[in-house]
């Protein structure tokens, strides 16, 4: 492949992390410029993988293209991927960082989730679930921005889990449009709440309880990761940067709670300007 063709992939992946994942565009800001092209192919392969379930209708056709990722990733694709190029960057990627393939599929297998309408059964299958995606993500990127360390993987997943909590509050509108359910029955059952109740989509005091429950989780689950983070290598921790944001949803939530279901998006600004002050300031001092 010619260096205007890696061009062109790497400019594709930026472009559609951008687009879709703008926290992690943004975090990718503060590393050198050859760390960042990893990253962004690291990332626009979980945009294509996540929003899997927006394409398709039925799960058949998505677990189609889940399969064909799993074969690109373990040398069993067909017809070579130069006319992917999200993989294309994202294998030589693995290549030139020696990023374990199994790690990928394994996040690939966790999606599988999302193209069926079975509820998250317990709050442990929801942390195996955020573990694997979001903390296998964080996991990866520390390996990028900075070799990885012995503790990776334990604080990888806290901070899979804090942010994918706060995921599954902000996607509870378009979760309840789909019918689907990643807010455990354990949790609900807890407090109540009936799934009907969440695809009602409306708020209720039950609910709004549940919500502030995740929040609290999400909340420890950030506390314990940034003391581990204090801990690690500073080299890895531009890979942590979107913890930032984490920090910043959850005190914006605690002094403006609101209804679950009419969230209010984060301005791009105010992405940037958190990143910005955490790169400087480090949010793993505390400041």
């Amino acid at each position: 492949m010619s260096e205007m063709d890696e061009a062109g992939d790497a400019a594709f992946c930026a472009g559609l992390v951008r687009e879709h994942d703008f926290d992690r565009y943004a975090s990718t800001l503060f590393v050198a410029p050859e760390i960042r092209r990893a990253l962004l192919s690291l990332y626009a392969f979980n945009v294509e993988v996540t929003r899997i379930r927006d394409l398709v209708t039925q799960p058949l056709p998505g677990e189609v293209r889940l399969q064909w990722w799993r074969d690109t990733l373990t040398g069993h694709e067909h017809g070579g991927v130069e006319g992917n190029p999200v993989a294309a960057e994202l294998l030589l990627t693995v290549q030139r960082f020696g990023l374990p393939a199994e790690r990928l599929t394994r996040l690939i297998d966790e999606h599988q989730f999302d193209l069926y309408n079975d509820p998250m059964p317990t709050m442990a299958a929801l942390d195996g679930y955020l573990s694997d995606t979001n903390g296998a993500l964080f996991a990866l990127a520390a390996r990028l921005v900075g070799g990885g360390f012995e503790g990776i993987d334990h604080l990888a997943h806290h901070a899979g889990v804090a942010l994918g909590l706060l995921q599954v509050i902000s996607s509870l509108p378009r979760d309840a449009a789909h019918r689907q359910l990643y807010v455990p029955l354990e949790l609900l059952e807890r407090h109540g709440v009936g799934q009907e109740e969440m695809f009602a989509a409306k708020p209720t005091p039950a609910i709004d309880v549940v919500v502030a429950e995740l929040r609290e989780q999400a909340g420890q689950h950030l506390d314990h990761t940034l003391e581990l983070a204090r801990e690690a290598p500073p080299a890895v921790r531009p890979a942590l940067l979107t913890l930032a944001l984490v920090r910043r949803d959850l005190a914006v939530a605690k002094r403006r709670p609101g209804d679950p279901f009419q969230p209010q998006p984060r301005s791009r600004l105010a992405t940037l300007w958190t990143l910005w002050r955490a790169a400087r300031t480090s949010i793993f001092r505390g400041r």
